[in-house]
């Protein structure tokens, strides 16, 4: 047989070299107990030889399935996304599916050119990061046919399948934790200001309006969320409203920021300033004092989300619904 030189290795290429029909080596690969043992060897070693990948896309046209779901995150870097992504994957992996991730850097024009591309390449499912979509997205999703998740917040009218947790609750409830040990100018730091960060300032809004407290301690910002941003907000705040006694940060980077800026001023953290962050990352353990936070699910939200695309794409009925899968308020010893 002649060296190939050049192209895709088929399936005619391995009956070639092992001497069978390219539907017995297709019935090899595809339904291994179909053939006996001695043959398989013979098949396997072949592709291996010379170097075979399946057409997955071929595999998909027969079977009407490409085992493969979409994520679609705003940012590769956050750990947040990652988390999720983690819970997503293994669950899915274990039944024989891929994940497919798409970057939308926190644009839901972006997200929809993605939603486009996905669908087009017949995805089996779609995990979005939000409840927000343009009016042209939405109309796709409803009319794709396959399962479609949005995750991290809740909204009372999801497109198919909603797994997150409340953002404003959350935010109310670490509010209210402040109000409870005593604080009363509490302010708000938040940055990006994507639609969970402003959930999250609701809620701050909507605890300190039930407690006939000031809420005009707030300061906000476009930028992507850093350390060093935490800092220099910080330091503008504090210039700003010098008897300021709390800040709830809309993340953690920002808080552990703050921190370090109160630290670098030699400001005691919690005895002249309280401090806060959001999603109980690993940097709220690591600081000292330790940051309080809002510790939310995110491993569990990919693990349900998984869970929930595998019954559906087994073929059992789900009404459009939305899951709370809750957060913890988590007493760190910045603020006291």
């Amino acid at each position: 047989m002649p060296r190939r030189t050049s192209g895709r290795v088929t399936l005619q290429d391995i009956a070639d070299r092992v001497g069978v029909t390219k539907i017995t080596v297709s019935r090899a690969l595809r339904e291994p107990q179909r053939v006996s043992l001695a043959l398989r060897q013979r098949i396997e070693a072949a592709s291996a030889e010379l170097g075979y990948i399946p057409n997955h896309a071929a595999g998909a046209l027969a079977s009407g399935r490409s085992h493969s779901v979409a994520l679609l995150i705003p940012s590769l870097s956050n750990a947040v996304f990652s988390d999720i992504q983690r819970g997503i994957e293994e669950g899915l992996r274990a039944a024989g599916y891929q994940l497919l991730i798409g970057h939308t850097g926190y644009s839901i024009l972006e997200e929809e050119r993605l939603i486009d591309t996905y669908l087009g390449y017949g995805v089996d499912g779609l995990v979005l990061s939000g409840t927000r979509h343009t009016e042209h997205a939405e109309r796709l999703l409803r009319r794709a046919g396959v399962p479609v998740v949005e995750t991290l917040e809740l909204t009372p009218t999801p497109l198919d399948i909603n797994v997150g947790l409340d953002q404003t609750a959350a935010g109310r409830a670490l509010t209210e934790t402040f109000i409870a040990r005593g604080y009363r100018r509490i302010g708000f730091l938040g940055a990006r200001m994507d639609h969970r960060a402003q959930l999250r300032m609701a809620g701050w809004e909507a605890a300190l309006r039930a407690a006939d407290l000031s809420t005009e301690y707030c300061l906000t910002t476009p930028q992507p969320s850093s350390y060093r941003l935490g800092g220099e907000m910080l330091g503008s705040m504090l210039q700003r409203w010098p008897a300021l006694e709390a800040v709830f940060c809309c993340n953690d980077d920002l808080a552990a920021g703050a921190l370090f800026e109160c630290q670098r001023r030699r400001l005691a953290v919690p005895e002249a300033l309280a401090l806060a962050g959001f999603n109980g990352l690993d940097i709220v353990e690591a600081t000292t004092p330790t940051l309080a936070t809002v510790v939310t699910p995110r491993r569990r939200i990919g693990e349900v989300i998984a869970e929930r695309l595998l019954a559906r794409l087994g073929g059992q009925p789900c009404r459009p619904h939305s899951e709370d899968l809750g957060f913890e308020v988590r007493c760190g010893g910045s603020i006291g």
